[in-house]
């Protein structure tokens, strides 16, 4: 489990936290449902529930206590699968946006995969021109395009920010954990 991170915005400090409870998850969702690019992707809030919601998935929520534990952003982790690393979502109510937090949101998050995998994958929509600048700017590389891949007419580019081959990660990693440290 990652522990809980606080972060400063402005004036303002957040805590960085694992999803808590059926209230946050639908708050989460409701974030997500009612912004970009998840409207032209069609997502409606019941799916967006039930991706939140999946216990397979790691999210975190970055909550502001001065505005009474709202949450003002959230990211979504899946650490199995094909790719393992893949930083899902990265949504931010529209008052936080353009402020920082989805920059420090990434941050944690490749922070809590690169403990894993030597690799962080996302994918951003063609249409997403600031999301795809700014990890660019972030060091991620275009690995490929999937044309359609969700709606019709829009591609999903995939992304990866890599710190090493898995074989050499898996080495250190291991060795790291043998001598009772993080590598």
């Amino acid at each position: 489990m990652t522990p809980a991170t606080e972060i400063r915005i402005a004036d303002r400090t957040l805590t960085v936290r694992s999803l808590a409870g059926v209230g946050e998850a639908r708050e989460c969702a409701a974030i997500m449902a009612t912004s970009e690019p998840w409207i032209t992707l069609g997502r409606t809030l019941e799916q967006s529930l039930a991706i939140v919601s999946d216990r397979e998935r790691e999210v975190y929520v970055a909550v502001c206590d001065a505005e009474g534990a709202a949450i003002a952003g959230f990211v979504i982790i899946q650490m199995t699968g094909a790719f393992v690393g893949y930083l899902q979502t990265v949504a931010l109510r529209e008052d936080w946006r353009s402020r920082g937090l989805g920059r420090r949101l990434i941050t944690f998050a490749e922070e809590r995969i690169l403990r894993d995998s030597p690799n962080v994958f996302l994918c951003v929509s063609s249409f997403n021109h600031r999301a795809r600048a700014l990890y660019e700017r972030l060091g991620y590389e275009t690995v490929g395009e999937l044309k359609d891949y969700i709606v019709r007419g829009h591609s999903e580019w995939l992304l990866r920010k890599t710190v090493g081959p898995l074989v050499e990660f898996g080495t250190e990693h291991n060795k790291g954990r043998q001598a009772g440290r993080r590598p």
